[in-house]
């Protein structure tokens, strides 16, 4: 709360003051999020009424978005993954292969922490992994940071596993390495699992920015949790 009045979300602004103290503004916002319930059956719950809870979500939602990082250190490991948002604007989403109209996000994480450093911008959900690391912006937010992918990023430079030709066995080193790999890469895969516990992450109505926000909104929210 103190980091949003410090951004600007308690501000005083022209026209009517806001019906509702910024915490329970807040609380409106991350329930949406949570439950994606619809505006007219949102709106009751926090006495607003529909229009009034959609502009406090198109002011906030942006306030709580995720701030990426912009240093890490020398001994830092991260790890990369797309996932998939479906998304009933079309003008940014495409058919993807969940059949559905979705956007490609690029999340990035700390292997040690485990906590959202960066995520891209969306992108159609029918680009490929490797192509969306570097056009949503993820790539050079982590710079030249040791970051580590699954096999879908193939030219990029990340640490992937390795791969055996038709007729070849791997050798048992790379075989070792390759489960210590998947072991490490599967933390992403959790913290995707958490952050799709927040319904509008699975059927997502707003339009253009809006899933963005919620992405890296949920992202921080996500952080709170295990850095208290």
């Amino acid at each position: 709360m103190t980091t949003l009045r410090r951004d600007g979300g308690d501000a005083v602004r022209r026209g009517r003051p806001w019906s509702l103290p910024l915490e329970d503004r807040v609380l409106l916002v991350t329930a949406y999020w949570r439950t994606n319930l619809t505006l007219r059956q949102l709106a009751p719950l926090f006495g607003v009424s529909k229009s009034a809870a959609g502009r406090i979500i198109g002011h906030l939602g942006p306030l709580l978005a995720l701030r990426p990082r912009r240093r890490f250190r020398k001994d830092t490991v991260l790890i990369v993954d797309g996932t998939l948002v479906p998304t009933r604007d079309h003008t940014v989403a495409e058919q993807s292969k969940n059949y559905r109209y979705s956007t490609n996000h690029q999340v990035v994480i700390d292997a040690d922490s485990r906590l959202v450093v960066v995520v891209g911008q969306p992108l159609p959900g029918n680009r490929n992994d490797c192509k969306a690391w570097e056009e949503s912006g993820a790539k050079a937010a982590v710079g030249n940071t040791t970051t580590i992918a699954d096999g879908g990023y193939p030219g990029t430079g990340l640490v992937m596993p390795h791969r055996h030709r038709k007729g070849e066995e791997l050798s048992i080193w790379k075989q070792e390495h390759n489960k210590s790999h998947k072991r490490v890469r599967a933390r992403v895969e959790h913290v995707f699992a958490r952050m799709k516990s927040w319904k509008i992450l699975r059927d997502c109505r707003l339009r253009g920015e809006g899933v963005h926000h919620a992405m890296n909104g949920i992202a921080r929210l996500h952080n709170l949790a295990p850095a208290g």
